[in-house]
């Protein structure tokens, strides 16, 4: 099945040339097949980017899915048009008597500022909160995870010596859990944070599950509330160039970083990336629609108000 978007959004022609089937949300109304919901906060700089990563993940799925962005209020992106973000963003003022099947929180550029440093911090959690209330099942992707695991369960995040910079190998701790259906034995998941949390301040908590984590990376992925909410430290949903991009980046600020190991052939900039977490990336996000939104969303949820009584 399809995505079900906003016409006319950009990442809807950019996938179209990857052969990706999308289709606008008045070709999706003529179908008599009720979408799962899903609605992402995306607190990325660059938002049309981001978008385009995620809907290239969640349209490899049987399930029909109509997706909605929020954003913060009074917070204007200085990387997207503001035509852009009026267009195909709503506040959350807009949602909050509204009911979703899912919803994604992606990470932001504030990771080394303290956590109640952060301008909407006290928007965030209100959403945070709203969410456990009013969603199905939420991802919480890099800074948003270590966000919504200080907010909800007092988990500190402690700044690396150094960048966590590339791609890492993981394993999964509990390999029959349905998140990780068709997983190998040993994964692999790019990174690109400042600081990290630490596996023992997650185990001392009774009500998270550790279900992954990596050797180099340390932790990757924690369950609350049986699925109900996913913590994922690293970008699963980053294109092939992502992480080359960002190095090039940074190299012509002239800030001091390392390049992202275990990424380029060779380990040599001069070639290309070699994508070893496509595959992966697919399933993570194929599973949580499937085992963890479809078929947890309870039946009444239509009844509830929903993306179409907000006027799209």
């Amino acid at each position: 099945m399809p995505l079900n978007l906003p016409k006319n959004l950009p990442a809807v022609d950019l996938l179209k040339k990857e052969h990706i089937f999308v289709m606008d949300s008045l070709r999706a109304s003529e179908q008599d097949i009720r979408p799962l919901r899903v609605v992402v906060l995306n607190l990325m700089p660059l938002k049309i980017t981001t978008e385009t990563d995620l809907i290239r993940l969640l349209s490899n799925s049987s399930l029909q899915v109509e997706l909605v962005f929020m954003k913060i209020k009074g917070h204007q992106p200085k990387n997207t048009p503001v035509e852009h973000m009026r267009t195909f963003y709503r506040d959350f003022d807009e949602m909050r008597n509204c009911c979703f099947d899912g919803m994604i929180v992606t990470g932001a550029p504030v990771e080394q500022l303290g956590f109640e440093e952060v301008t909407y911090w006290d928007e965030l959690t209100e959403i945070f909160d709203w969410s456990r209330r009013h969603v199905t099942s939420t991802l919480y992707i890099c800074w948003a995870a270590q966000a919504g695991l200080y907010h909800f369960y007092n988990i500190p995040k402690y700044d690396l010596p150094a960048k966590m910079f590339g791609i890492f190998k993981h394993r999964s701790n509990d390999p029959y859990r349905s998140i990780f259906r068709g997983f190998d034995d040993e994964f692999y998941v790019p990174h690109s944070r400042h600081t990290e949390i630490r596996r023992d301040d997650v185990l001392k908590v009774p009500g998270l599950k550790l279900l992954s984590e990596s050797e180099e990376a340390g932790v990757y992925m924690v369950m609350a509330r049986g699925g109900r909410d996913f913590f994922i430290t690293g970008h699963s949903e980053y294109a092939s160039n992502t992480l080359h991009d960002e190095y090039v980046r940074d190299l012509s600020r002239g800030l001091s970083i390392s390049m992202p190991v275990h990424y380029y052939r060779d380990d040599d900039p001069a070639n290309p990336p070699v994508v070893r977490w496509r595959s992966h990336a697919h399933l993570l996000f194929a599973n949580w629609l499937n085992y963890y939104v479809y078929q947890e969303t309870p039946y009444c949820i239509e009844d509830i108000p929903m993306l179409g009584d907000l006027g799209q």
